[in-house]
Formats: structure tokens, sequence, C-alpha cells
């Protein structure tokens, strides 16, 4: 019969050892599957809940003060706003609040089914999980008070993408299981039957180590030998994880510490800069401290100042080699000492070539859509590379561990990445761009554009303020560099080594430290009357800038010249007051700017001032920071009209410095901080007549709107503020160092395959592991 010859074919089938291993192989890992899937599914649900959790608990915590303020004051008219900029987090659905049994301030997104009986009543100061049209909802209330209003804040996070996680997460731990166990399959059986149980239980443990962050245990090396696809899987997963971590956190000096002690501990933090933050010059027979203007060192300072660490730099002040110890070291800053500086110091030949040379007149106007042409010479690059080694070798002079965190910033040292990598290897590279990075195009005009992009694909991470300018990059790198290039993930792979391509929007800190000192407005308002001359009733537009020609000098006081002719009702009643600081005096651009910026005023002033009138006073002198201040708080507007910027903080600061909310920023399309500013007033600085309008707009702009948009920017640069550029990519370095011990653990793992090891007995493992 047809049933007793396929039993009996079976039975003789099942006395061959090969067919019977096979087949106890195919049960073993239908079970291992069934018994994996579930708890997978499990762990990733609680891990995501978990998240959810504590987003919801920092959010409440980073916005109670000025939803309990909004409340106390302004009711919803402010509160509605801010609620609905928070929810652009991806993940974040809703915002409500509860008082008295009734939700208000709700958020467009707030499902109809979620009410404050449902709410509050089940969950206090806890959390709920809801349904809502078939999405999974993750609900928190949080009791708060604001005044004599008492109530509840409702955050409701989506939790609808957990699903796909699960299925996803089921999908990779049972392809895992099948490749594994297929391997084990040709063992012995009781080889079989041991892998397959210490399979199952590392599997499990390894994508909940990996879920929360944590390495594999080290023991798993000696018990498990992890295949490919293991490692694949536990990078899927890491890839995964949410890359907003601590969007939701109020960023200060002692967060970025609390990062470092946390996730970093015990690194070394190295920076490298060709400008210095603090420069020592001769003035009248004494030792005069500078802080340069620079839109670098007014970022990196306060980062270097939280961080600690050594900070390499030119040393280019007059009495710079006076002040440094034996070793080209000093503390700094002079009256809190926080970190070393280290000076290195360059001949005037050496920074002919490098710096005015290849990096002024060759990258500077590359990068810059300012119509200048580039000049490249051969022994201008030759200086530029024995700089770079210069600086590399400093950098790894005053490394005292191997794997320090090194900061590259700016278009001087391109080379750097990749020559520090050669001599750390394990060291996490962070290189930051500072100004645009051109289209391929435009690139291919540099002689050297295959070295400048290895050099800076030696980094770990490669960050730039824009997407604009990563998409660019990596157009770049397609085009002249052989690599493969991951779309998906932003990054490229040259010789085995991955470098992430990251836009990092650079700020200022929060709240900037030259506010602290300054005087009310009225009275800086005065005093700078006073001392430039102005008319007692004169609107006041300032534009602070180097005299460089990105900057659109000359273009915004074609502006003021429009406007005066146009409309005469403005002469006497407005004044540019345009400081700009000598730079690359060198260069004959520079000098040629600065000349004609100086005529062109004086033609402006002949044509529409009188006695006691400048439409436009020109102040060409360095200024520090409190005097800057001082100008942004006088000023009833701010002009930044570049023509082509990375980021420019000086839009930044202005907005920090207006604490009573008022002012004007006009904002060029051209420069990155347009991107994240939208409330300022936005010109095409190429178009006089359209300029010229928007100076008229901040002039007669209503009080309530000039409050309105000042508040938003305010409220953006408070959370976005440069402890939290520097804490993101510091965020991203600790999970890819994590990820790299990761990939070594499991490389050994790999090694130990290819000289045979055999699995060891659990008893063993524990054994060595206690």
């Amino acid at each position: 019969m047809p049933l007793a010859s396929a039993a009996r074919l079976l039975s003789r089938n099942l006395r061959n050892p090969l067919v019977l291993h096979v087949a106890m192989a195919l049960v073993g890992t239908a079970l291992v599957i069934l018994a994996v899937a579930p708890m997978t599914s499990l762990l990733v649900m609680r891990s995501l809940r978990h998240d959810g959790e504590v987003r919801s608990q920092l959010i409440f915590n980073s916005v109670k003060d000025q939803v309990a303020a909004s409340l106390a004051v302004a009711g919803d008219s402010h509160l509605l706003p801010f609620l609905e900029r928070l929810t652009e987090d991806e993940q974040l659905l809703a915002l409500g609040f509860c008082r008295n049994g009734t939700l208000e301030y709700a958020t467009k997104a707030m499902p109809k089914g979620i009410t404050c009986a449902n709410v509050v009543r089940t969950t206090g100061n806890s959390f709920i999980m809801a349904y809502d049209a078939g999405h999974r909802l993750l609900v928190g209330a949080f009791p708060m008070t604001a005044g004599p209003t008492r109530g509840h804040l409702v955050i409701l996070h989506d939790l609808t993408f957990a699903e796909e996680r699960v299925s996803r997460a089921r999908a990779y731990a049972a392809l895992a299981v099948i490749v594994g166990i297929a391997g084990v399959g040709l063992l012995a059986l009781a080889s079989v039957l041991a892998v397959l149980r210490l399979w199952s239980q590392s599997l499990r443990t390894a994508i909940a180590d990996t879920r929360r962050g944590l390495e594999p245990i080290p023991q798993l090396a000696h018990v498990i030998p992890m295949p490919p696809a293991m490692r694949s899987l536990l990078r899927e997963f890491r890839a995964e994880r949410p890359e907003g971590d601590g969007l939701q956190i109020q960023w200060s000096p002692q967060t970025l510490r609390r990062l470092l002690e946390e996730r970093l501990p015990g690194t070394e933090v190295i920076a490298v800069s060709n400008r210095e933050p603090y420069i020592h010059n001769h003035v009248d027979g004494s030792v005069a401290l500078q802080i340069p203007a620079s839109g670098l060192v007014a970022a990196l300072e306060p980062v270097m100042r939280a961080c600690g660490g050594k900070w390499i730099a030119h040393g280019s002040g007059s009495a710079d080699r006076e002040t440094v110890d034996g070793r080209d070291c000093i503390r700094v800053p002079p009256s809190n000492p926080a970190y070393v500086l280290r000076r290195i110091w360059l001949t005037e030949e050496e920074q002919v070539g490098y710096y005015y040379g290849f990096a002024n007149e060759g990258l500077w106007p590359l990068c810059h859509i300012a119509f200048v042409r580039p000049t490249f010479r051969h022994e201008d690059w030759q200086q530029y590379v024995a700089i770079n080694r210069r600086f590399a070798n400093a950098v790894i002079e005053e490394a005292s561990r191997p794997d320090p965190i090194v900061l590259v910033h700016d278009y001087h040292f391109a080379l750097l990445p990749r020559m520090v990598r050669e001599r750390l290897p394990n060291a996490t590279i962070l290189a930051f761009w500072h100004i645009p990075w051109p289209n391929s195009e435009t690139f291919s005009i540099c002689p050297w554009r295959e070295e400048i992009i290895n050099g800076l694909l030696g980094s770990t991470i490669l960050g730039f303020h824009t997407q604009f300018h990563c998409n660019n990059f990596l157009e770049g790198t397609d085009r002249f560099v052989e690599s493969r290039i991951d779309r998906e993930h932003s990054s490229v792979t040259v010789g085995g080594r991955e470098t992430m391509i990251r836009p990092y929007p650079i700020s200022i800190e929060w709240p900037p430290s030259a506010l602290a000192a300054q005087a009310p407005v009225a009275e800086c308002r005065s005093a700078v009357s006073w001392r430039l001359g102005l008319p007692p009733a004169a609107r006041i537009v300032v534009g602070i800038e180097r005299f460089d020609y990105t900057k659109g000098i000359l273009d915004r006081m074609h502006a003021i010249d429009h406007l005066l002719a146009h409309r005469p009702f403005w002469k006497g009643r407005i004044v540019l007051v345009q400081a700009a600081a000598p730079t690359r005096s060198k260069l004959s651009a520079y000098g040629a700017l600065q000349m004609e910026a100086e005529q062109l005023a004086r033609n402006i002033n002949a044509r529409h001032g009188s006695d006691g009138y400048r439409p436009i006073v020109l102040v060409a002198r360095h200024h520090e920071p409190d005097e800057v201040y001082e100008l942004f708080r006088a000023a009833d507007a701010c002009i930044v009209s570049s023509l082509h910027d990375g980021m420019n903080l000086v839009a930044k600061e202005f907005v920090a410095a207006r604490d009573d909310e008022r002012g004007v920023l006009i904002l060029s399309t051209f420069a990155g901080a347009s991107r994240e500013l939208s409330e300022a007033l936005m010109v095409n600085p190429y178009d006089t007549q359209a300029m010229a309008g928007q100076l008229e707009r901040a002039l007669v702009m209503p009080e309530a709107e000039q409050r309105e948009r000042m508040r938003l920017m305010r409220d953006l640069l408070r959370v976005r503020n440069v402890y939290r550029w520097a804490g993101q990519m510091l965020l991203d370095a600790a999970r890819l160092r994590s990820q790299q011990r990761i990939a070594e653990s499991l490389a050994a793992v790999e090694r130990g395959q290819t000289r045979g090891l055999q699995p060891v007995p659990l008893g063993r493992a524990a054994s060595r592991a206690g």
C-alpha cells in the first residue's frame, strides 16, 4: 500500500545519520523560531514603549515651564503654536492640556477618541496604550500647575511603526536562526542539540542588548560562533534606532559634560582649527588679549569650555610666543581656565602659501558663489600639504591614548583627517566643513580634488551645515573618487572604512556670555548714538561682518542708496552702521573691497547726507563681543546680505541679543541661517530694489509683529544652541564607537572560527565569565 511504502522509505532514510541530522535540524529550527519570535516581539515592543515613555518625560520636563507661563499670561495665542511646533517630531503625534475634565489647547492631530475622562482618570502621572483608527498610541498625562490653573499636559506618541519593527525583528531573527542552524546541522547530534539551545539564548540576549545600546556580553564570543548574517542583523537593529537622541533635551554646558561622562567616559577631546580662540598682541608697550571675529571661534569656544581637552591652532599674535610654556601651550580662558591651547608657529612664507594662497585664494572662492575666480598654484598646494602634516603631527603628540575624539574644523585642514587616521587608526575623527560645499561641476576646477575628498574621508563623521551641502559632497565623491556610497544612510566607504556624511547646523551658546554684562536696550541705543554722532530720532540698521566679498557689504549699501533715492522721506531718519573688521589684507581682492566700500560710503553720504547726518557710518576695525552685542541691542534692524554663506552666525547673535523681543532681522536667502530663521525678512542681495523694500518694511513693522517673529526665533535658538550642535555630533560618535566595539567582538568570533575553535560548554564559559 502507498502509505506502508512511504512509512518503510521514511524508516530506512531515518537510519541514515545525515538525513537524521538534517531532519532534526529542521525540527529544531522550527522550534527555535517559534520560541524566539514571541520573545523578540515582546522585547522590541517593550523597548519601544520604554523609549516613548522616556521621550514623553523629557518633553514634559523641557516644556512645562513655558507651558505654565503661557497659561498664566498669554493663553492659547502663544501656547498652541508652541505645541504645534513640538509635534513636528515624526513620532510625537499630538499634545493637549486637560483642565477640569476638558481637553483644551489640543493640537490639530489630537484623535477624537482621546478625552480627559479616560486619560487623566486612568493614568494620573503614568502611561497607557490606546488605539485610534487602527493606530497604536502611547498616552502620557502629567499633572502641572500654572498659577491658579491645575491640569494635566497630555502627550501622545504614535507607535504605529512598532508593528513594522516587530515584524521585521521576527523576520530577521528567524533568518538568523535558519542560517546558523543550517551550519550546525552538519555536526554530530550532540553538538547540534547543544548549539541549538545556546543559540536561542544568545540571539535573545544580543537583540536585547543591541536595542539598549549595549555590547553583546563578552562570554558569547567563546560560546556562540556568530555568522555574518547575525552581524548584519545586529547592525540593522542598531541602524534602526531612533535618530532623535536628545532632541527634546535642553542643551547646556552641564548637559554636554554629562554626555561625555555617561556616553564617552574617559574620552580625550582634541580640537584643530587655523584660528585660535585667544590672541595675545603687543599694544602700547603691553600685552593685550584679543578674541578674533570668527564664527568658528564663537561656536567652538563655548563647547571646549564645556568639554575640556586641547585646542591646536595657529599662533598668530605678536605676543603669542611670550605667553606660552615650553610646550607652546597655555591654559585658557585666562579668567577661568578650562582647556589647553597649543599654538603652532608658521613662517611668513608658509602662511602666504598655505593660508593666503591655497586656502583663501583657492578653496574659499571655489566654495562660495561670489564670482571671484579661484587661483591654484602648485607651490601653494605644497605648503598646504606640509602645514596639514605639521598639525596632524601635533595631534599625534598631544594624544595620550590611541582613541581620542579629534574635532577638525574647516577648509584649512582637508587633508588632516586622513593623516591622523594613518597614525591613530582607532581615533574618532569628527570633521566639520564650515563653508558651503560646491556642486561637482564647480569642484572639478580644483586640480587636487581627489586628494581633498580622500583626505576628508579619513573622518569618522564629516559634517556640513545643510543637507544640500552633504548632497553636493556625495555627488562630487561619486564622480571623482572610487568609493561605495550608501545614499540611504548617507555614508561613503573607501578602503573598507566608512565615513558618515551628516548635516549639523551650527549655532551659538545660549544664553550668550556677552549678553550678561549688557546695559538695557535704551542705554545701549543712547551710547551708540552718542559715540557715532547719530541723529537722536534716526532708525538704526546694523551690519556686522569681516571685510569679505561673500558678505554682500556693497549690496546692502546700494539698497540704502536706492531707498533714499526713491523714498526721500527716510533722509535723516535712517542710518546704516556697518562694522567691518579688516581681514586677509595681503590679498588684493580684500584690500580692493575695503577701498571700494569706503568710497561707496563717501559717495552715498555726499548724495543723501547733510550737516550732522550721514546715512552710512562705516567703522572699519575689530569689535569685541561686548561692542557687537551693544550694537545689536541699539539697532532697529540687522541686515545679513550674504552672497553665499555656510551658516552666518551674525544672524543668530542678533536674535540672541534681543531679550527685549524687539528688532527685525533681514536675512539673505543664500545664508545657511535662512533654513532655520524663517521668521526673518528674506532678501535676495542681488535684487537691490527688493532689498530696499524689505528695509522699509522692517522700519515700519509694528511692535507686536516684531515680538512675535523674534519670540519664535529665540525659542528655536534656545533649543538649537551650540551645545546641541556639538552634542549631536558626540552622540553620533558614541553610537559609532559602540558599533565598532561590537564589530570587533564579532570579528574576534569569526577569527576563532577560522582557527577551528569548537563551541565551549556553557558551564565552562560561565565559570570563565565569573
